[in-house]
């Protein structure tokens, strides 16, 4: 089991670990309401903002996955987050199952990088996890998403109210 996430190259990213040098452009990305527009719905406050950022780290040692930093290989700046997360949300189609996830800054958005850095996610968690799925939740009206979600082979199979709004719940076999 991993303690800390393998680093990762596609064409145009670096998913790596978390770094401390990482917080101003996470605290940044997460305060931009466009950002959170589907994922909380209000802009976070940087103490929240960086508790998720260190809660999101601590999924590799407990879990044996989590999420990356997607990183600009050009100059290794955090652009997004994201992977391989097991929140404990109280969704029952969520329990047992790890969750993709995924986020980008606004500034890069609609590139193809979601898609590109999750690819390579799930790639690493199809050779490395002993698990039968992979699920994600999306917030309705988000369709670009929803779109990534089905590049990467995920299908609707129902729906939650448990977070205290309807989610759509995704569904990717094994290998997807």
């Amino acid at each position: 089991m991993p303690a800390s996430p393998p680093v990762i190259e596609t064409a145009r990213l670096r998913l790596r670990e978390p770094r401390l040098a990482d917080k101003d452009d996470h605290i940044a990305m997460w305060a931009d309401a466009r950002v959170t527009r589907f994922i909380g719905g209000e802009p976070r406050a940087p103490d929240v903002s960086w508790g998720k950022f260190l809660s999101s780290a601590g999924l590799w040692p407990v879990m044996g996955f989590g999420y990356w930093v997607f990183a600009d290989k050009a100059d290794d700046a955090l652009i997004g987050m994201g992977g391989l997360s097991y929140f404990c949300r109280g969704i029952a189609e969520l329990e047992g199952l790890p969750e993709a996830g995924w986020a980008f800054d606004a500034d890069h958005w609609g590139g193809g990088l979601a898609t590109e850095a999750m690819t390579a996610a799930l790639g690493w968690a199809d050779a490395h996890l002993d698990a039968k799925e992979v699920r994600c939740i999306i917030d309705p009206g988000n369709a670009a998403s929803e779109r990534v979600a089905a590049k990467l082979g995920f299908a609707r199979i129902g729906d939650s109210d448990a977070l205290g709004h309807v989610v759509a719940i995704y569904s990717r076999p094994r290998g997807g």
